[in-house]
């Protein structure tokens, strides 16, 4: 109960005066002893109230506490946890800030503060018509962070996010961030060309298009077990693992799932990586079936000048979730070193 809650009774009889005073005391007494009894540890993870300069960055125009608006008027959700140096999470394709949970709450708790948007078109973003491509998400991203000023950054993508903060990098370079890290990323080009023999044809995005339009709901049940490996012999299925991942992908919209398929499989990110100039961390898992790891992150790793490429045996492409204590474990050493 707050104080001013006393002060909206001042028409109601003395009793009823003493007994609202009688009851924050208890209140207040009882969460007192509450505390008193957490040990320091538990008391260091309770809810920060948010920085000034974050309250300050967030009263200009339309935007909120959990929201910043674009030029073109997209609303733009995101998350903001704790204190410390900021690491921004970018997410894939077609899900929403959601599927960074067990890095978010991993790193918070080890004292960093933790901010992870729904790109345009997915969770709870806006939904607009326009701007599903890669230009206007890295705009969107560079609009995230200048609204909340943020400096020395360890920016994180994972696989149409790795293209995300790649773009990012290509277009608003790299003054704020400190660190770069491309998990399961699509970088450097998913679409085969003369140039990317390696890349999958034009024809399998086209058969992908189809299969999202005739029955998008199936089509995430069905992408699933390819993404988490568990269409592999002797995998352990969660099924609420596929459950989250439906729901995320059933949260977008579907112009922004459609238009997804052609800005992650035909965009070319070579010239934005020889423009990366920070440490970067390229972590991707051996069996990822959705970007083979010889046409994304090896080639990323020769075109990044500072470097570090890590394959995980036996990982697939949401080793975010299936290898979550290890990816914890590589992104705080990197970001500590």
């Amino acid at each position: 109960m707050r104080a001013d809650d006393t002060n909206a009774g001042v028409d109601h009889n003395q009793s009823s005066l003493n007994e609202i005073t009688r009851r924050r005391m208890i209140f207040g007494s009882a969460a007192s002893v509450a505390l008193m009894g957490l040990p320091s540890a538990a008391l260091a993870l309770q809810p920060h109230p948010a920085h000034a300069a974050r309250k300050a960055a967030r009263a200009q125009g339309k935007n909120s506490l959990d929201t910043v608006v674009t030029k073109d008027g997209t609303r733009i959700y995101f998350k903001d946890w704790g204190v410390g140096q900021p690491v921004v999470f970018s997410h894939g394709w077609p899900l929403s800030a959601d599927a960074w949970d067990a890095q978010m709450l991993f790193l918070g708790q080890h004292g960093y503060r933790v901010i992870a948007h729904d790109r345009r078109g997915h969770g709870r973003s806006g939904q607009p018509w326009s701007g599903n491509d890669i230009d206007t998400y890295a705009d969107d991203l560079a609009a995230l962070m200048d609204t909340l000023d943020l400096k020395d950054v360890r920016l994180v993508g994972h696989s149409t996010g790795g293209g995300e903060v790649t773009r990012y990098v290509g277009r608003h370079g790299t003054r704020r961030l400190s660190k770069l890290v491309l998990i399961s990323a699509i970088p450097p080009l998913r679409l085969k060309t003369e140039a990317n023999p390696g890349g999958a044809p034009l024809s399998a995005f086209n058969d992908l298009r189809a299969t999202v339009t005739a029955d998008r709901s199936q089509f995430l049940k069905d992408l699933s077990l390819p993404f988490f490996g568990y269409n592999r012999p002797g995998a352990k299925v969660s099924e609420g693992v596929r459950d989250s991942l439906w729901r995320m992908g059933m949260q977008a919209s579907i112009v922004a799932t459609f238009d997804g398929i052609k800005t992650q499989s035909e965009t070319d990110f070579t010239d934005d990586l020889k423009k990366v100039n920070v440490p970067t961390l390229v972590l991707h898992g051996e069996e990822d079936q959705l970007v083979p790891v010889a046409d994304s992150a090896i080639l990323t790793a020769k075109l990044v000048a500072k470097s570090t490429l890590k394959v995980y045996p036996g990982a697939p492409h949401g080793m975010t979730v299936t290898h979550a204590d290890q990816v914890n474990g590589d992104l705080l050493g990197f970001l500590k070193s």
